[in-house]
């Protein structure tokens, strides 16, 4: 009797955490749903929200963030600016930056399309509250965050829109 009852308890509380984790990705699912955008870098495992120039979520103290200067990608002559912070901690999203590769691809999912940019240049510079990018005559995406060899230095990756076949 006792092993019975201990097998429906154990059930029970197994359905009881199963709609728990469903109702958690649910949420998730509906977050995602809710956001301006998305970054994704599989090279390292990136997979962040992204949210309007204007919004409150917009800051390098919470997420990925878009910097007022960028262009977003629906408009011809875009150029995307991304920052986050490296290091260790929870906000610490651009912490493996610096092992991109030219040629290696990101995704930016920006109102519902996705784009896909390709690595063209990587280079560092001393921090200065300012990044010298060149613009091209491609769509562009730059991501930038802390150097991980120098202080006062920020490393820069400079994208361009990947060609459609």
């Amino acid at each position: 009797m006792v092993k019975k009852l201990y097998l429906v308890v154990l059930i029970i509380a197994i359905l009881i955490s199963s709609f728990s984790i469903l109702k958690i990705t649910k949420d998730k699912e509906i977050i995602k749903k809710n956001n301006f955008g998305e970054l994704i870098i599989n090279k390292i495992n990136l997979d962040e929200e992204l949210f309007s120039i204007n919004s409150s979520e917009n800051t390098i103290e919470k997420h990925v963030t878009i910097l007022k200067e960028s262009i977003y990608p629906d408009d011809d002559n875009s150029i995307m600016i991304i920052a986050a912070h490296s290091g260790i901690g929870r906000i610490a999203y651009f912490n493996e930056l610096d092992k991109l590769e030219i040629n290696d691809e990101i995704v930016l999912i920006y109102k519902d399309k996705k784009y896909i940019y390709v690595v063209k240049d990587i280079w560092e510079e001393k921090k200065n509250g300012y990044i010298n990018i060149n613009k091209e005559k491609k769509k562009q995406l730059v991501l930038t965050t802390c150097s991980p060899n120098k202080d006062n230095y920020q490393l820069i990756i400079n994208c361009i829109e990947k060609e459609s076949n």
